[in-house]
């Protein structure tokens, strides 16, 4: 199985994202690989968000050797399953992906948590660090539950 996490600037969201699951998959002795990407490009080459980094080291997680990186289209060839971190993000991906969009590999990811709810993770970019543990937390719970599903 191999799974991208998808958020605007793949510095705040998705790299948590890919940080917990990571250590799920490993805790799980799976043999998945995730990986994460932006939707724009404004932070490409650059390491998480110092503040998403935080987090994930408090809870045991090292995110700090990612490196951000754009979506391109061909990321619907390498792989199974896509999850974006909000519904804007879907919309910049279908933009980017013009025919390549495959709309079975792409869903929410809280929407493995509240089914069909198509609710957003928001993006605590632009707030104080008690933001990045809510982001946490509610990831870490999605993430639970595409191990447990997978089981």
């Amino acid at each position: 199985m191999t799974i991208l996490m998808v958020c605007l600037g793949n510095i705040c969201r998705s790299p948590l994202a890919e940080g917990i699951l990571q250590q799920k998959i490993n805790a799980a002795g799976l043999h998945w690989k995730v990986d994460s990407a932006g939707t724009n490009g404004y932070h490409v080459n650059e390491a998480p968000h110092y503040l998403s980094q935080r987090v994930a080291k408090k809870k045991g997680i090292d995110i700090s050797k990612q490196v951000c990186r754009l979506f391109v289209p061909a990321d619907f060839d390498r792989f199974d399953k896509i999850y974006a971190m909000a519904t804007d993000v879907v919309m910049e991906m279908k933009l980017i992906s013009g025919n390549k969009f495959d709309a079975e590999k792409v869903d929410l990811l809280l929407n493995l948590v509240h089914p069909a709810e198509n609710r957003n993770v928001p993006d605590p970019f632009y707030g104080p660090e008690e933001g990045y543990y809510k982001v946490y937390q509610l990831i870490e719970e999605a993430c639970e539950k595409l191990i447990k599903k997978s089981q």
